[in-house]
């Protein structure tokens, strides 16, 4: 695979982080943003390293404009070019709608859909000059059927989704494909407040009878990567969990 220039958000932890080491063992250039998860960041830049495998870290709180811009004039006054983007940074409170404050809704959209939209406003600049490149959204299956006590999260998630469908069609004259990845349970940091039990519980609603692992998602991203042809789609992997 040709090596390519890469910016993924929320790359500390979980989905991020396991897409950030599946790109950076392929030898691709990795730009790991992250806000408040230092150490987690520089853990796996340590990690790597050990393997010969060098990454970039980079502090930027995507909830801000100038911060998204910050991160990518980084991007492009040391390596020229950047070939793809992977909007993972996310965040999910569960909740009444009855519960919602308006510190919560700012806080998810800002960063779930806000965030995304920037970093996409902010790239497709330098790929339409270039004719090239791809974005790659870590949406939700939430997004698609939506989830109980958890509509904010559910209404960012679905943005992102609409937000895909429209650049895809805008950018794809550029060459520029864009693509959502809509995972279901997923077994991360993000999904600790389930109990044994209820995990069980889940799995059992799942055809596949078990949950997703983070390198399921790094493969697809591998994929579509790879892949030419591919662009607007909502592509969910979840055991059978949703099937739309």
């Amino acid at each position: 695979m040709e090596k390519q220039v890469i910016i993924i958000t929320g790359a500390a932890r979980g989905i991020g982080r396991e897409i950030a080491k599946t790109l950076a063992k392929e030898g691709h250039i990795i730009i790991c943003n992250y806000n408040k998860s230092k150490e987690q960041a520089i853990q796996l830049k340590k990690e790597l390293e050990k393997e010969g495998i060098k990454i970039e870290i980079f502090q930027a709180d995507i909830m801000k404009q100038e911060k998204c811009k910050e991160l990518v004039e980084y991007t492009l006054e040391k390596y020229k070019k950047i070939d793809g983007l992977i909007n993972n940074a996310g965040i999910s409170k569960t909740q009444l709608i009855t519960e919602v404050t308006k510190q919560d809704w700012e806080e998810i959209i800002n960063t779930n859909l806000y965030g995304a939209f920037c970093m996409c406003q902010q790239v497709s600049k330098n790929m339409i000059y270039n004719q090239k490149g791809w974005i790659i959204n870590i949406s939700s299956i939430w997004g698609q059927v939506g989830a109980s006590m958890e509509v904010v999260y559910s209404i960012s998630k679905a943005g992102m989704d609409g937000m895909t469908k429209a650049l895809a069609k805008e950018l794809g004259p550029s060459k520029i494909r864009v693509n959502s990845i809509a995972p279901g349970f997923i077994n991360t940091e993000m999904n600790n407040q389930y109990t044994k039990e209820e995990i069980e519980i889940i799995k059992k609603e799942i055809p596949l009878e078990e949950i997703g692992q983070t390198e399921d998602i790094a493969k697809c991203v591998k994929w579509l990567i790879e892949d030419k042809y591919t662009t607007g789609q909502i592509i969910s992997i979840n055991g059978g969990w949703v099937i739309t």
